[in-house]
């Protein structure tokens, strides 16, 4: 059955279409007595929605788990916290006094994740247990470190931390300046001193970083700058440039408030990135893609747990890493056998440091994950936009700073991805009398998570591919953290060092670098594990045995302690780098291993000295292994908000442990320098890098010989033929 649909009509067949300008169409099974009519029209969609939930603009995304929601019950001993759990754990809290009804004072409440022996032992189908929830609190200008006891809902511990650094920031630190500046005359003053109306104003929070200034010590403290939202939703490109203001998080005061530089804020014409705020023309658009899967998809959710061709593993957001992936096996092809890969894997830290030492600037050292969370600050993915159809979704559960439980609904989506990728092929024609063409495609599946930390839109991805890969992804987009100034052209202004690039008039898109490093706690077929770098030499050849000069082979480095694990990266010294089971090889007498492949690397230009690199010191080295240690799980540390540079992954690999032939963690750190150019305003393209972890003597021959094609026959059945309107 045909039906006019503009120029284009559509011929039903077993599949689903977008068609037309922006029409959905749903097509019945091919045969099929009738299709439905568009469910939508893109041209009519603005007048179908209120203005406030027109794609691109900003809502709140959390929401209260309605009624139906709440009494689920953990499945797995790595299930994230219900809500009932959250809700269990608080009234511990509150019966301990380590809460109090009023003050908002709880940083985080999350699985207490059960010692790796245990979880190892635990079946699908036994009771959940141990469970146990961890929070954070910060109460009376302490730091408390709690474990509950979910099974008895009793208090297990009550440490208070001693040392440098805080929790991250509570959802109550951070609406503090929707309130505080605003009653604050010297603030209001530089407004009316710059005629700028206070109902155009936000200020933001910002992390303070640590620099060993005196008067900071012992203060939990907080930054604020502010920007102007007149006439564009684009904030960021409207910078409020001069007004610092530091405020104390405990007594909730301005300690110190500076107005040094009155600049013009940037125009906000141009800024607004949002599709109704486009003047035509726009872009033509190109015919619409679509991903379809008649029979449905090939991977199956049960709660956590997803299988997918030969992989089974477990997944949950996490309120600071944004996502957790663990237990990875992948079933031998051959004999069927589930061989582990990964225990344990998820963003550890991630290090953005600015290059301008201004004082606006200088303190602009964010690390997103622990002074932040990825996941708390993650929203809700957008089907067909963030993730494809037939994706699948997962909703969180974290707790707010009062301990109650709020849900983030699709955080995460799993979907499987095909862009005509080839899996493997050969074409031949000369040793057979017709020619040889095979060719296997290429799927994967994808776990994604984006966190949208301040400014930029960070997106995560875990590909798990069939012949055993893992890869890393990480998409950089969102907007640029600028700053205003009187410079509008390059060629018109004699202009020094100006920290950035000139993208638009009067804004500078400031130098800057985001380091990425990965906890990735592998288990290559079980525990004893050991990291060796294959690093290929050149040979030359002697005597006159060959025409050729020269050749390169490999020379195996063992590392048996954590310093000969340290691994900067150089370009012109080629290596690979293996982890392999020490007790197990291939029936060809290899070790059974996988290896990394590295992919960005930027390498940290800052001074040994300076302290945002002492407090980063994980960016040293790209690579690093230490043994197995549940309480090291954060690159930057524990408490990463404020800390100094006496706990981190730089300061627990130099006791120099020995890591041959044991249970180990692999630590990797992506880097990109960004040096902005005028196609990052207003709002940046996708950029993209990845590391990969490739099976390598893992199997006995290519996983994935007896993939089958595709053939015509099992494709959908779908046409559309243009006809005259």
């Amino acid at each position: 059955m045909n039906f006019q649909a503009g120029q284009l009509t559509l011929v039903c067949g077993f599949c689903v279409l977008l068609v037309g300008v922006g029409n959905l169409w749903l097509c019945m099974p091919e045969g099929s007595s009738q299709c439905s009519m568009p469910v939508f029209s893109w041209n009519n969609v603005r007048k179908l929605l209120p203005s406030n939930k027109f794609p691109g603009s900003i809502e709140q995304q959390t929401n209260r788990v309605p009624k139906e929601k709440r009494g689920t019950y953990p499945q797995h001993v790595l299930d994230a916290l219900t809500w009932d759990e959250i809700l269990l754990a608080r009234s511990v809290l509150l019966n301990a006094s380590l809460l109090v009804e009023g003050r908002p004072t709880v940083h985080s409440i999350s699985l207490d994740t059960p010692e790796k022996e245990e979880v190892l032992k635990w079946k699908p189908g036994q009771p959940v247990q141990p469970r146990r929830a961890y929070a954070e609190t910060v109460l009376f200008g302490e730091t408390h470190k709690i474990v509950v006891d979910l099974v008895t809902g009793t208090l297990v511990s009550d440490e208070i931390h001693h040392g440098p650094g805080y929790p991250s920031l509570s959802l109550d630190d951070i609406s503090l300046v929707e309130t505080l500046p605003y009653n604050y005359p010297p603030f209001l003053q530089s407004l009316r001193d710059r005629g700028l109306p206070m109902s155009d104003i936000i200020c933001l929070p910002i992390s303070p970083g640590w620099f060993g200034i005196p008067d900071e010590e012992g203060k939990r403290l907080l930054k604020s700058l502010c920007y102007s939202r007149n006439g564009t939703v684009n904030i960021f490109m409207r910078p409020v440039e001069g007004i610092v203001m530091l405020i104390d998080l405990d007594t909730k005061q301005i300690l110190e408030y500076i107005d040094e530089k009155k600049v013009r804020i940037p125009k906000a014409e141009g800024t607004d990135y949002r599709l109704l705020a486009q003047k035509p023309p726009l872009l033509k658009s190109l015919n619409p893609i679509s991903l379809e899967q008649p029979l449905g998809p090939s991977f199956k959710v049960d709660g956590n747990l997803v299988r997918w061709a030969n992989w089974e593993f477990h997944v949950r957001p996490d309120p600071r890493a944004g996502v957790i992936v663990s237990q990875a096996v992948f079933h031998d092809p051959e004999t069927g056998h589930g061989r582990s890969v990964l225990y344990q894997g998820f963003a550890s830290e991630l290090f953005v440091p600015y290059m301008d030492p201004a004082e606006g600037w200088y303190f602009k050292t964010y690390m997103d994950a622990g002074e932040y969370g990825l996941g708390v600050l993650a929203m809700s993915l957008e089907p067909l936009n963030d993730c494809p159809r037939n994706a699948h979704y997962f909703d969180a559960v974290f707790a707010g700073a009062d301990g109650n439980p709020y849900m983030t609904p699709r955080i995460l989506c799993v979907f499987e991805s095909y862009a005509s990728d080839i899996a493997w092929r050969h074409s031949e024609s000369l040793v057979q009398d017709s020619a040889i063409r095979e060719v296997r495609p290429k799927v994967t599946l994808v776990v994604r998570i984006v966190g949208s930390v301040g400014n930029y839109d960070y997106i995560l991805d875990w590909e798990f591919q069939t012949d055993g890969v893992l890869r890393v992804k990480v998409g950089m987009s969102g907007l640029l953290m600028v700053e205003a100034t009187s410079v509008d052209s390059i060629e018109k202004n004699k202009v020094g060092d100006l920290h950035g690039t000139l993208v638009a008039e009067n804004t500078i898109g400031v130098f800057h670098d985001h380091f990425i490093n990965f906890h990735l706690d592998l288990d290559v077929d079980g525990l004893a594990n050991t990291f060796i770098k294959k690093v290929l030499k050149r040979r030359n050849v002697a005597n006159n045995e060959s025409p050729r000069k020269s050749y390169w082979t490999t020379e195996n480095q063992v590392a048996e302690t954590e310093n000969d694990a340290k691994i900067r990266l150089k370009s012109f010294e080629p290596s690979e780098f293996h982890i392999v089971n020490s007790e197990k090889r291939t029936r060809l007498g290899n070790p059974v291993g996988y290896r990394l492949i590295p992919g960005f690397t930027a390498d940290s230009l800052l001074s040994s000295d300076d302290p945002p690199q002492q407090r980063a010191a994980f960016i040293d080295n790209q690579i690093w292994v230490t043994p197995y240690n549940r309480s090291e799980l954060w690159a930057g540390g524990q408490f990463v908000y404020q800390s100094h540079d006496n706990d981190n992954l730089a300061v627990w690999s130099n006791r120099n442990r020995p890591i041959e032939g044991t249970d180990i963690v692999l630590w990797h750190t992506m880097g990109f320098h960004h040096v902005p150019c005028q196609e990052d305003f207003p709002i940046m393209p996708t950029l993209t890098g990845s590391f990969q972890l490739k099976p390598t003597n893992f199997f006995e021959r290519n996983p994935i010989l007896k993939t089958q094609p595709n053939y015509p026959s099992e494709l959908p059945k779908c046409s559309i033929d243009l006809v005259d309107s």
